[in-house]
Parts: C-alpha cells; structure tokens; sequence
C-alpha cells in the first residue's frame, strides 16, 4: 500500500469504555501521520519555523468503518486532495486500515498555513513550492487558482 506514513500498534490509553479504539484516538494518529508525511517532505517544524508559519485545521470530520481493538496494528495513508495556490488552503484524506487490510476509518481535514507572527493566514512562500509538490495527490485530486 501506498503513501503510509505512520503504523503501529494500538495501546491501552487508546481504547476507550466500548473496548474499542476512542474517537480522539484516531484523530491523534491521522495527525502524526500527516506530520510524519510533512516531514519527510521537507516541511520539518523547523523548516516551518525558518519561514514563522505552520499550518492550522479549520475542520476534522472523521468516518468510521470497522473497529480498532487493542493491541491490533494499523496503518494510516495521507493524500491531499485539495489545494488553492491563491490563499494556500488544503484538504487532506487520511486512512485508518488494519493490518489484514481493512478500512476502519476515512479522516477529512481542511485547513491552511498560518502566519506564526501575525497570527493571521498566509500564502506559502514561493521557495517552498518544490517541498509542497512533493506531497502525494489523491487520485481525485483538485487544485484551484
């Protein structure tokens, strides 16, 4: 499978009264996933922190599937699948499968690049265009002016 950028196992503070995996759980690990995808992209915290910005979500809506018991493995695939290059919004889809293969949840989220400073949005700054086309595209991928 392609584009995986985080896996593990799932431990006991993920799991929630249900015996499943907790709702906040599968957000957490979307999350370093698209940290991780960032990263090994060039878009380091540091690299952000050499330009003062970083980027903020506006909206997460999370699907769910199939559960997620303890001690199971998972992986999570990260695609954008939407970008405007005039304001530097994006959206990206993150997968939750377990280790048979199975999709266990679909993550959504919208956001942009926020001005560390002005504590306003921003633009990305041109130089760093060559680390954003390096970010893996949903294959229904829609970018906009």
């Amino acid at each position: 499978m392609e584009n995986i950028f985080y896996e593990g196992q799932i431990i006991w503070a993920q799991i929630d009264a249900n015996r499943h995996m907790r709702h906040s759980a599968y957000a957490d690990i979307c999350a370093q996933a698209r940290s991780n995808m960032l990263h090994k992209v060039g878009f380091s915290l540091d690299k952000f922190a050499e330009y003062h910005i970083g980027p903020i979500l506006f909206r997460e809506e999370l699907l769910y599937f199939k559960e997620i018991h303890l001690d199971e493995y998972v992986q999570v695939k990260v695609e954008l699948t939407k970008y405007n290059k005039n304001n530097s919004r994006f959206s990206f889809m993150h997968q939750v499968f377990r280790s048979d293969g199975t999709r266990c949840c679909t993550v959504h989220v919208d956001g942009a690049w926020l001005d560390l400073k002005k504590r306003k949005l921003t633009k990305l700054p041109e130089e760093l265009a060559p680390f954003l086309a390096r970010i893996p595209r949903a294959e229904k991928y829609e970018e906009t002016e």
